[in-house]
């Protein structure tokens, strides 16, 4: 498909470091959509698809983990790109419509009501009342008179506590006393407890907007020295970008390229698939991926910490039987034995189909033994399924034809068919993005994760900008198709690893509030 690209186009273009080929390859996509997942079944404890451990598995995998961790290094990476702008929708609509107290909060909004009655409890009231009274108002009266609308934009708006323009990660979430702790600082303290490496070094990644660049290195600054006196670690925080390489072009219902006012190509952010670049990037040896607003204040991180320690120690397992089994693979005459050793292997702990091997001659079967090895390997964390949104577990028929466990969005199935229906509603479990990732060969070298994306499993969305219909396009998912070709686990974890923070009123549900 051809498109008349100006010279203005192409140099706005090359300076994304995006060539003419992959703009006409996103318009191909808006054209022919991405296909469906093919849904194989949902994977399950009960077919084998997820792992449930048992105690003694995880005092197993707990110790292993202390014992193959040592010399390596560790880092925790967490995306936190974005405004918190929808975490406060509820209260934005409110005040775009509330006039007074002649309204029935109660009934017509019942979401700020519960906010408005439960304000004194948010580890940020304090801030809030502290910022009304510097501009010479007294909250307690604004609240007796119902003027609620100016308490709620004190929260939110630029130049007061300015809540709905922050990044998630710099919103206090806590409280401990007259101590109050933002979702990043939560990060730090909890991967001081499981991604210390030998010598206290604690690394962690934030994956950030670049207007909220500033904001995160003025947090850091204020706080760094604070966590690593109290606990006696070396605290080494870096940041990231999304890469613009990685936006795609917005088109209008008849995929023509938008344009703005300057007549400039218009592009959108790829979604969080496009954070596979900066995961990329990492040298580590064992990688924690966690999302920004999934954090517990410390009377509830014992059991995320233990399960962490337990998937990583399972993946350091798995990866050191895999790399012995590689080595034996890369010798010249491998043994019938190891042949047979890798198969079972692979079918029976990894839960990878195989072509049939019988008529294959040793070499090609070595060289497809070792290539379905030599991947990328993660564990995922499961969590029962309690209706909320996110991809969940299932077997799949991939684009190479294998089947393989993935994660799987809703948007990648297709919904108009009832067998693919049945499967997805017979699901037990879903993503609560809990992973551990391990990025090097058995020689020590970093995969270049490019090559295990499955770049079929993007996403197309439709926007309204007025009258016209904005037409989106989201590279494939960080945790799904991303790291489609990965070597994948699951892995069964309790519900309170997953408590996270969509709403502002999740932050008064008891595992936010309790015990603090």
């Amino acid at each position: 498909m051809n498109i008349n690209l100006t010279s203005g186009d192409l140099e706005q273009i090359a300076a994304f470091g995006i060539s003419p080929e992959e703009i006409e390859r996103q318009i191909a996509n808006f054209k022919n959509g991405f296909p469906k997942t093919q849904l194989l079944e949902a994977a399950t404890v009960e077919n084998g698809g997820i792992t449930r451990l048992s105690d003694e598995d995880i005092t197993r995998y707990t110790q292993a983990y202390e014992r193959l961790s040592k010399g390596r290094k560790i880092l925790k990476f967490v995306p936190a790109s974005g405004a918190a702008t929808r975490m406060f929708k509820d209260l934005y609509t409110f005040t775009a419509s509330y006039f007074g107290m002649d309204q029935n909060v109660a009934h017509e909004y019942p979401e700020v009501k519960e906010f408005l009655e439960h304000i004194r409890s948010f580890a940020f009231f304090d801030d809030l009342r502290n910022c009304m009274k510097r501009s010479g108002l007294d909250f307690g009266e604004y609240m007796d008179r119902g003027d609620f609308s100016t308490v709620i934009n004190f929260l939110l708006k630029e130049g007061y506590l300015g809540y709905g323009v922050k990044p998630k990660a710099l919103l206090k979430f806590h409280k401990y006393g007259q101590v109050c702790r933002t979702s990043l600082e939560e990060h730090i303290v909890e991967g001081i407890e499981y991604a210390q490496t030998d010598d206290g070094q604690v690394n962690i990644h934030f994956t950030v907007s670049p207007e909220h660049r500033p904001l995160f290195r003025k947090k850091v600054a204020e706080v760094k020295k604070f966590y690593e006196s109290a606990f006696g670690v070396k605290l080494n925080i870096s940041f990231s970008e999304q890469k613009h390489y990685t936006d795609t072009i917005a088109v209008d219902e008849q995929n023509n390229p938008i344009r703005d006012e300057q007549g400039r190509l218009t592009f959108r952010p790829g979604g969080h698939g496009a954070l596979i670049e900066n995961l990329n990037e990492q040298k580590a040896d064992i990688i924690f991926v966690k999302n920004i607003d999934n954090v517990v204040p410390d009377w509830m991180k014992h059991t995320t910490i233990v399960y962490k320690k337990a998937l990583a120690g399972m993946l350091l397992d798995l990866q050191e039987q895999s790399f012995d089994i590689l080595r034996k693979l890369s010798e010249k005459s491998p043994s019938e034995s190891d042949l047979k050793k890798a198969e079972e292997f692979i079918t029976k702990t990894l839960h990878i189909e195989l072509q049939p091997t019988a008529s294959m001659t040793i070499e090609e079967k070595k060289c497809l033994l070792f290539n379905i090895l030599n991947r990328p390997m993660r564990i995922c964390g499961m969590v029962k399924n309690q209706g909320e949104p996110g991809g969940g577990p299932f077997y799949v028929r991939d684009t190479r034809g294998e089947r393989s466990l993935q994660i799987v969005e809703t948007a990648q199935i297709n919904r108009k068919d009832p067998q693919q229906e049945a499967i997805l509603n017979g699901a037990t479990h879903f993503n609560p993005v809990d992973l551990v990732c391990a990025t090097k060969d058995y020689r020590g070298r970093r995969f270049n994760l490019r090559k295990y994306v499955d770049p079929e499993t993007g996403f197309i969305s439709k926007k309204s900008k007025g009258a016209l219909v904005v037409k989106s396009q989201e590279l494939p998912g960080l945790w799904n198709g991303a790291m489609a070709h990965w070597t994948t686990i699951f892995v069964e974890v309790p519900l309170a690893t997953f408590n996270p923070v969509k709403t502002v009123n999740d932050l008064l549900r008891k595992e936010h509030q309790e015990g603090v």
